[in-house]
């Protein structure tokens, strides 16, 4: 009998499927059997898995037979067309894209706010925005305790996020400008090394992106707050790895720092990194390549009443993507 589960990634070959397959060799997750599926630019490849070459499979409808959960990770396009299919072959979709999140039937899961949610899928569950999810693991808990009514945040968000071609980019970029050299962009609507831009996604008619968007929409859903009033504004930053997030956030109850200090510390997948008189803050080098989320830079918000500012870092790679997938993953296997 069958002691574990066959799993797919979709877009093995991508950022996000890098830490899949790193994740699931790192984690005790019961896994049956593995099979890596991308586009048929990577056919003949094959990546390794606990000491083993496994092949890279050219994703098409035939793909999912015999597989029980199949983790997306390869835009909104490729979900939208080969989800259904999955379902339909009996797999259970963990979708990273943005294709399905605000469906009304579709859970969209961080797991340590709304696990229970999981139970009420019909085959697509997923995963939540990056920014949103980082941003939520410092403003949850606290919303938890003090009701959140209201908040404004800004994003500062590593190229990562936008793939591994954008890693590739202001690599190729910051070499450039130290040797003088041209170096156009082609993921980014401007150069990005040595730059920031308050552009992530496409703009609305609304002056907002859609990234912006993503996370006041998102953060009602997962909260289950259609009430909360958002407003972000999201930058992308010559930061390899790890997104971070300055928010300001206003509370029904009254906040003080030393509780939310004390809120924050107890919650599963946080870490409280707050201590100004020693330098000790969250930053996206002390982020990346961890598990957890950090937040610091807590503070009375001096223009708010009942109000915090503070500052979260989250690899958004881990927390953001992958291992918010895997957990969803890990909490359908109990």
């Amino acid at each position: 009998m069958s002691t574990g589960f066959h799993v797919a990634i979709v877009g093995a070959t991508g950022a996000v499927g890098a830490e899949l397959i790193q994740l699931l060799e790192q984690r005790e997750f019961p896994l049956e059997g593995l099979k890596l599926l991308a586009s048929s630019k990577s056919a003949g490849k094959a990546l390794k898995f606990r000491g083993e070459e496994i092949p890279v499979e050219t994703l098409s409808h035939h793909s999912f037979k015999a597989v029980d959960i199949a983790l997306f990770s390869a835009g909104a396009s490729i979900s939208r067309e080969y989800a259904r299919q999955a379902i339909a072959d009996g797999a259970i979709v963990i979708d990273n894209s943005s294709a399905f999140r605000m469906e009304p039937e579709v859970p969209l899961v961080v797991p340590e706010i709304n696990s229970s949610d999981i139970r009420q899928h019909r085959g697509i569950i997923s995963n939540p925005n990056c920014t949103t999810i980082i941003a939520l693991m410092a403003l949850y808990p606290l919303h938890v305790t003090f009701g959140l009514k209201r908040v404004i945040a800004a994003s500062y968000q590593a190229v990562s996020g936008a793939g591994a071609k954008a890693i590739r980019e202001l690599s190729l970029q910051s070499k450039a400008f130290f040797s003088g050299e041209p170096a156009a962009p082609e993921v980014f609507p401007h150069a990005i090394a040595f730059n920031v831009m308050p552009q992530v996604d496409v703009f609305l008619d609304n002056g907002y992106t859609k990234e912006e968007v993503k996370f006041v929409n998102e953060s009602r859903k997962i909260m289950h707050h259609p009430a909360l009033r958002a407003s972000i504004t999201c930058v992308r930053v010559p930061v390899f790895r790890a997104h971070s997030v300055a928010l300001n956030a206003e509370f029904e109850q009254p906040v003080s720092v030393e509780r939310a200090h004390d809120v924050l510390a107890k919650f599963q997948g946080l870490e409280l990194v707050d201590d100004p008189g020693s330098k000790r803050y969250p930053t996206p080098l002390l982020a990346a390549g961890k598990n957890n989320c950090q937040v610091g830079r807590i503070r009375a918000d001096s223009a708010l009443d009942n109000g915090l500012a503070f500052w979260v870092c989250g690899d958004q790679l881990l927390k953001g993507a992958a291992l918010n997938a895997l957990q969803i993953a890990e909490a359908l296997g109990k």
